[in-house]
């Protein structure tokens, strides 16, 4: 009787580790959401609502930009209905990966770092970090930058780059702020509370061009690398991201492109 207790009772133990490692296993060697992305129908992406000119909010309230336009485009193209979800940029990576959002298309700079936890698809779109600054302050050029307060989005391509080459920006400034999105950035920017803002290119010029008080900024340049603009997708969701790369091969070649670059930048 008592053996077979304890045979029932290792059958049962082996039966649980035999599940708790298939859920292990799972989790760890994740499979690709192509066959359910197909039966929904749905993609759902990752932005910051505030990120002009790739992702913001017009007069109307209405979700517009560079990067949602080639979405839309991208995804009826392969069939496929596209749903925007506003999301905490700094927790993109983690939105992707627990399955909150199929892909983060925003001005999603390819680096080194999210690399270890994304896939990219192929660059289709390139930019730079500057510094926007107001004209009166007296900040001209690099070396001006020693009595700097500097705001920066965290979990951005700009914050990434402040901390991965110090010698470039680190060095130089006194202070740094974070914020959360750049819209909270730029205004205390025009109250004096930091004196320059860390930022996409293309959103610095997007902003001097349709701000009431765009004249009264200019931009100074920074030494950080040029930096390629890449859908990021789950590792394992292969097709989804090969479906994506051929629809933006095809818009390269034909005017698509070239028409959102004329209307956005």
């Amino acid at each position: 009787m008592k053996h077979t207790k304890l045979w029932g009772n290792l059958s049962v133990l082996l039966i649980l580790m035999g599940l708790i490692g298939g859920i292990v296993w799972k989790v760890n060697h994740p499979q690709d959401q192509w066959n359910k992305t197909q039966q929904k129908k749905i993609v759902v992406v990752g932005v910051d609502d505030t990120f002009v000119p790739m992702g913001f909010r017009n007069q109307k309230g209405e979700l517009v930009g560079y990067d949602v336009d080639l979405a839309r485009k991208t995804f009826q193209a392969i069939g496929l209905q596209v749903k925007f979800q506003v999301i905490d940029w700094s927790m993109k990576e983690t939105e992707l990966k627990s399955g909150h959002i199929d892909a983060i298309w925003n001005g999603y700079t390819a680096t080194d770092q999210r690399a270890k936890h994304v896939a990219f698809s192929t660059p289709y779109h390139q930019d730079e970090q500057v510094i926007l600054t107001v004209k009166d302050r007296g900040f001209n050029q690099l070396t001006d930058l020693n009595s700097l307060d500097l705001g920066i989005q965290t979990g951005s391509s700009g914050a990434a780059s402040y901390d991965e080459h110090p010698k470039l920006l680190k060095k130089l400034i006194r202070n740094t702020t974070q914020y959360d999105d750049f819209s909270k950035a730029l205004n205390d920017l025009q109250v004096n509370r930091i004196q320059g803002v860390l930022i996409d290119s293309d959103y610095a010029r997007y902003y001097m061009a349709h701000s009431k008080q765009g004249e009264n900024f200019k931009i100074i340049k920074t030494p950080f690398p040029k930096e390629q603009f890449v859908v990021g997708f789950r590792k394992s969701d292969l097709k989804l991201r090969t479906a994506v790369n051929k629809q933006l091969a095809k818009f390269k070649k034909d005017s698509t492109m070239n028409e959102l670059a004329k209307k956005y930048f």
